[in-house]
């Protein structure tokens, strides 16, 4: 029978649980429902069920498969720079020196402007004619003439990494430097007194009180730059020659561009089970660590 105390926790999560399910839970069954049809964007004729056919031909489509491709190395590189690019920076900033106050409150900024800002911004950075990048390597001699870098297949990808890492290294730096605050000095000062070096107080000391909340901005990054589009969509559209076409990308070419709401949709259930099971190793995860 269940006690007292779990029945007012289970009241209280009441609400949110209602909210998400018709937030989440219901838009997500129908468009599995959508996903078992041949159902076309501008087709006035009633949808054939089709069952899993669209997943079937999903697994064996070559272009979606390079979508998730674009979309794994995205996530792979983009996740992995700003976890040692926040890391150190939130290291750097939990040092005391004159100014830190106001180097802290300037480490929010590249994370509050909207992505959509931020990808315009660097599109005109990378401009090939008056970006202000191909001007300021030429005059520094690195470059012999101007480069197009989101119109060269082998570029543009890295360059909207780039810019995807500039964005969002500062939520990692604001998670970990968060976390330092609340790492005790004594801690630090004891090691200092046995002989600990700078190394072994950051591999023994800091790193594992920073873990658990690395943890967190490990697999919210993740499941940003898995789904990434937005920023991908306004700096490249995919391209040149889909070498930046990610599988979010690809479902919405499949579902709006070409019109095919059926195949469209059982590409959006196979992404959102891939998350789900990134998700569900992370918290199978967490649960072994508890034990």
């Amino acid at each position: 029978m269940a006690s007292r105390g779990t029945r007012w926790y289970t009241l209280l999560l009441a609400p949110m649980i209602l909210v998400m399910g018709a937030v989440i839970g219901w838009p997500l069954i129908q468009t599995f429902v959508l996903s078992l049809t041949d159902t076309q964007l501008m087709d006035v004729s009633a949808p054939s069920f089709v069952g899993f056919e669209n997943f079937i031909k999903g697994l064996g489509n070559q272009g979606f498969l390079d979508a998730l491709k674009v979309s794994g190395l995205f996530a792979l590189v983009v996740v992995s720079s700003e976890m040692i690019l926040g890391t150190g920076v939130a290291l750097l900033l939990n040092e005391p020196f004159r100014g830190r106050n106001l180097v802290r409150a300037l480490l929010i900024l590249p994370w509050a402007v909207p992505t959509t800002v931020n990808a315009i911004m660097w599109r005109l950075i990378y401009n090939p004619e008056y970006g202000a990048l191909n001007s300021l390597l030429f005059q520094l001699g690195f470059l012999d003439s101007y480069i197009s870098w989101l119109g060269s297949a082998d570029k543009a990808l890295w360059s909207v990494m780039f810019a995807d890492v500039w964005k969002n290294f500062s939520l990692v730096a604001m998670i970990a430097l968060a976390s330092l605050q609340t790492l005790p000095d004594s801690q630090i000062e004891a090691a200092k007194i046995d002989g600990a070096g700078a190394w072994q107080r950051f591999r023994y000391i800091t790193l594992p009180h920073l873990i658990p909340s690395l943890q967190v901005a490990l697999v919210l990054r993740i499941i940003e730059a898995v789904k990434v589009f937005d920023i991908i969509y306004v700096m490249t559209k995919g391209g040149p020659a889909n070498k930046t076409r990610s599988a979010s990308i690809f479902v919405y070419q499949e579902a709006f561009t070409n019109s095919r709401m059926g195949s469209g949709a059982a590409y959006a259930i196979i992404m959102v089970s891939l998350i789900m099971i990134l998700i569900a190793f992370y918290i199978r995860g967490l649960s072994r660590k508890e034990k």
